[in-house]
């Protein structure tokens, strides 16, 4: 597995990969707020242009685009240049569909919104050696996360009560229940 870019001194060059205009400039001036040096895609053709004259750091990729999945990006963007650290941002997280990412070649998978502090967060974290990470003084609660994971397959079921219900495993009476309640804080 090639090494991952170092972090250095230098401005961090970052492409934003993502059919929403409004999340796209918003993320990308933020980066630029922060001293990288960010560009924008929404096509593969960009994409794969940018990585190649460009040569980044980092590739956000969002996982659903119109006639367009992130996941096709990955190997292409791994053959362009092996070192170029690929996070997958989406809406529509779930277990399944992070581990085919990470198979398929992403360093890190991120659910939205996230915003450029956790972005670079997840890089600094991807590009630092394990042994001199720092231990998590927090982690979300049982509740939060079962929570967001309702939420997630909720949203994959395009919102049906009924079948998130049954794939969750539980009664539809019972999803609603916990629909109804405010989420968990942390």
């Amino acid at each position: 597995m090639p090494a991952h870019k170092p972090i250095t001194a230098e401005r961090l060059g970052i492409v934003v990969v993502d059919d929403d205009q409004v999340f796209r400039n918003r993320l990308c001036r933020a980066f630029r707020d922060r001293g990288c040096e960010a560009h924008e895609a929404d096509t593969k053709a960009e994409c794969l242009q940018l990585a190649t004259s460009v040569s980044p750091d980092l590739v956000l990729l969002d996982l659903k685009m119109p006639n367009l999945s992130g996941l096709d990006l990955i190997q292409d963007i791994k053959k362009v240049d092996p070192t170029i650290t690929v996070i997958m941002l989406t809406g529509y997280g779930s277990i399944p569909t992070a581990m085919q990412a990470l198979k398929l070649g992403a360093d890190h998978y991120l659910a939205k919104p996230a915003d450029a502090d956790q972005i670079l967060d997840a890089y600094v974290e991807l590009s630092t050696d394990a042994t001199q990470r720092p231990t998590p003084t927090t982690v979300p609660s049982l509740a939060r996360v079962e929570w967001e994971h309702i939420q997630r397959v909720l949203a994959d079921c395009g919102g049906n009560i009924s079948q998130a219900a049954k794939l969750l495993g539980i009664h539809r009476r019972s999803l609603q229940r916990k629909l109804s309640k405010y989420p968990p804080v942390q």
